[in-house]
């Protein structure tokens, strides 16, 4: 059996023609469980301060289970089926994605810091092209370890213009930075992100080729 191995993208390997480079945020500057998982041991913990049962341990071990098998997408409902939690209590748990103020800062990916390490040492535009909600994506983006890159970075929450993959964003991107199309790169991880590209008539690459 022939293994073969393939080199992961460095910045060094794309279009040096390239003026900007556009990323989403979740599962490709940083991984998303991250947040979350910080979110469920908050929760976990004020559950056990507020009504001593379920103890958060055996509560964050169900999350993490949970999210695991099933991802975010109706957690709360797994968790109040098993532990028997009060209804009145999702309010404080959605109310936590907006507002949890994380034990650990989130980290961005190693590679992907690399990349854009790179890309402001080349005096290159890094934009942030995200989804999903503003006030949720703005709490991470603050927790998040920049390590100096954050006055290089522009972000735009898509929901405030029309969500991706309609390309209406990135119109409004090429007006305000005097861009080009062929200037942009998309990096992204999901269709959506790649429909994205293809509907703007913009290059696209899967986060994958860098990790």
């Amino acid at each position: 059996m022939v293994l073969l191995l393939f080199d992961m993208l460095k910045y060094i390997d794309l279009d040096h023609r390239k003026k900007a480079f556009i990323f989403e945020l979740d599962d490709v500057l940083y991984p998303e469980r991250d947040y979350l998982l910080q979110v469920y041991y908050l929760f976990s913990n004020f559950i056990e301060f507020t009504e001593t049962f379920p103890p958060a341990l055996e509560l964050i071990e169900f999350f993490k289970k949970a999210y695991l098998h099933h991802g975010d997408d109706g957690i709360f409902d797994r968790a109040k089926e098993v532990f028997a939690i009060n209804e009145k209590y999702r309010d404080n748990f959605d109310r936590l994605y907006f507002t949890a103020r994380l034990p650990l800062k989130l980290l961005l990916y190693s590679n992907m810091l690399t990349l854009l390490q790179e890309i402001v040492i080349d005096r290159k535009e890094i934009i942030i092209i995200t989804n999903a909600k503003p006030e949720v994506q703005m709490n991470k983006i603050m927790q998040t370890e920049w390590n100096g890159l954050e006055k290089y970075i522009k972000v735009y929450y898509a929901q405030e213009i029309n969500l991706k993959p309609e390309s209406d964003v990135l119109s409004y991107i090429l007006k305000e930075h005097n861009l080009l199309r062929k200037d942009l790169l998309v990096i992204g991880n999901t269709l959506t992100d790649k429909d994205f590209a293809s509907s703007s008539g913009v290059d696209y690459l899967n986060v994958s080729e860098f990790m």
